[in-house]
């Protein structure tokens, strides 16, 4: 194509060239296109879905240009039947452009049934055909700004080329490469420098502020067993947005007593938020005098839970194992991070692990110091990013018994956990990697299908000592994205699909790395039992490592129905 002849200002012409096509790319990026169409783990709007189809169409016309060059040097140039007359070119062109089109809106029709099926799976409703067509337009302006942000760059190295060779006299080869390595450099220098510490910054300062808020219906508590009280080293407004919501609401004696049918106690929950001391020092210091103030050490049950960015506990886990052991326990977090998890994992993994493994030291080391017969049990609780935290106090397995843990429930590690990848890593022959077993199950067990029937099955046979147990939907995107997955092919799509991941998904070159990697900013917000969502889960894997003496399936079912009618009253489960 060339710019309107009456056109002729360089600016225009410049514009021009941002949106002028290579008709190999056009064909490749159709490609790329449909094939993000293909399911992944969680179902995806049409939205949602052109965000991801614009992003792989870019990568797949980027490659297709490539592939074109290569082409003409290597096989086309210099032949005399190339190129073709100028009218067999454009019906070249057209014919491309025609059948690309045509079929990037052909295949939208098995993507929203596939997509319908996707939700099926999790019940929820899908998508209508006519509806989803819209994915085309969304991924155009999509993949249409990559593209052009993509030739501003290359613009930019052929003005220094152009410089170098006006002012220096350098050889174009050697100008391009020059110019090449400025831009790269500049670029990498601005994303790792520049960009990605000011969007922390900024993120932290658009956080930050949420953090001071408090959730409506929420206010100080008055039990002295909580932090955040009239008697607490941790003061009230210090403990952030998180720590809040955790001291101020879950059950208390009365409500236990109701539940249970005999007396209770009230349930200790110990934390400091960021605001609590100036440093990490500081609030181990007031963690641990908030458990000696509160007699903490003197319970049947001490859990360690680090959290997740935002210092945020699930409340389900928390209020099942205060219910389960009638208030005979106490729960202990610390807040590191103004930032949502999935900013934090992107952004500031390393100081998610050094929070928890700071975390368990501390309480740990306290802890060891009692007479072994005047111990609570001492149990790890960890969800998502806060798995990941828990993990990072332990080399390896061997270390959670040797610190004396009765159990751990670490529920959707992200991928890269050290301690869970090496346990997937190394697991019995055999075994698939989405349900693997470890060491045969003697310390570590793994549950997939997210319902009471699988996580029974899995902590049915003999276990003695330390239990750990890991609880990963085979849906989950936080637990199976991974970089790996640009040009590697994981075992978890070899094998049979899981309970709730559609048997049409398939493994993709570069398109499944960005269709799962997407599909984690919609983890949690599908149905309990898929994706990222644990809380119908939970309960089932505190009895499997943690019951009490004498518990028995119908105690089971007594907390889950008090879990049910509590549903809300703690606030979000995300």
């Amino acid at each position: 194509m060339r710019a309107p002849a009456n056109h002729n200002h360089p600016l225009l012409v410049w514009a021009w060239g941002l949106i002028r096509l290579d008709f190999v790319g056009v064909a490749f990026g159709a490609l790329f296109f449909c094939l993000s169409l293909t399911p992944s783990l969680v179902p995806r709007d049409w939205l949602y879905q052109g965000l991801i189809g614009g992003i792989n169409a870019s990568i797949g016309y980027a490659i297709g240009v490539v592939v074109g060059k290569v082409l003409y040097y290597i096989v086309l140039r210099g032949r005399t039947w190339w190129p073709p007359e100028k009218r067999t070119l454009y019906w070249l062109k057209g014919g491309i452009v025609v059948l690309s089109g045509a079929g990037s809106l052909l295949m939208l029709i098995p993507a929203a049934k596939w997509q319908r099926h996707v939700s099926a799976l999790m019940g929820m409703p899908g998508p209508e055909t006519p509806a989803y067509l819209r994915t085309v337009l969304a991924s155009l302006v999509v993949g249409g700004t990559c593209v052009a942000v993509a030739r501003v760059v290359l613009d930019a190295i052929k003005l220094l080329a152009r410089t170098f060779i006006r002012r220096w006299h350098v050889h174009q080869e050697v100008a391009l490469a020059v110019g090449t390595a400025i831009v790269v450099i500049v670029l990498v220098t601005l994303i790792n420098g520049v960009l990605y510490r000011g969007f922390l910054a900024g993120a932290n300062r658009v956080f930050q502020p949420q953090d001071f808020d408090t959730r409506p219906g929420v206010s100080q508590p008055v039990q002295p067993e909580r932090s955040g009280s009239a008697n607490s080293s941790a003061p009230w407004d210090t403990l952030g947005y998180q720590g809040r919501n955790f001291v101020a609401t879950g059950p208390h004696a009365d409500e236990l007593t109701r539940v249970n049918g005999k007396p209770a106690k009230e349930p200790i929950r110990v934390y400091a938020g960021l605001q609590t001391a100036d440093d990490d020092a500081g609030r181990m210091d007031v963690i641990l005098r908030e458990l000696d103030r509160t007699d903490a050490f003197s319970r049947e049950v001490l859990v360690i839970v680090p959290t997740t960015g935002t210092g945020w506990v699930n409340p389900v886990a928390a209020r099942a194992i205060e219910t389960m052991y009638n208030g005979d326990t106490a729960l202990v977090a610390v807040q590191y991070s103004y930032l949502p998890s999935w900013i934090s994992f992107l952004g500031d993994r390393e100081k998610s692990m050094n929070s928890g493994r700071l975390l368990v030291d501390t309480v740990h080391g306290r802890w060891v110091q009692l007479p072994e017969n005047a111990r609570p049990k001492l149990l790890l609780y960890g969800e998502s990013l806060g798995s990941m935290a828990g993990q990072g106090a332990f080399p390896w397995l061997p270390d959670i018994a040797r610190m004396d843990f009765s159990a751990v429930l670490w529920v959707g590690p992200p991928h890269e956990s050290p301690l869970w990848s090496g346990l997937v890593q190394r697991r019995d022959p055999g075994t698939p990697e989405v349900q693997p077993r470890y060491d045969n199950g003697r310390t570590v067990r793994f549950s997939v299908a997210g319902d009471t029937d699988d996580i029974v099955r899995v902590a049915e046979p003999r276990w003695d000592g330390t239990r750990v147990l890991f609880l990963q939907h085979s849906s989950d995107p936080i637990v199976w994205w991974s970089p790996d997955l640009l040009f590697s092919q994981p075992d978890w799509l070899i094998e049979p699909a899981g309970p709730d991941r559609s048997t049409a998904m398939r493994w993709y070159p570069i398109i499944t790395f960005w269709q799962v990697g997407a599909d984690i900013m919609n983890a949690s917000s599908v149905p309990g039992g898929h994706g990222h969502n644990y809380g119908n889960s939970v309960l089932d894997g505190w009895v499997a490592v943690a019951p009490p003496e004498g518990w028995t399936p119908s105690d089971t079912e007594r907390v889950r129905a008090a879990l049910k009618d509590a549903s809300g009253a703690d606030g979000p489960e995300t």
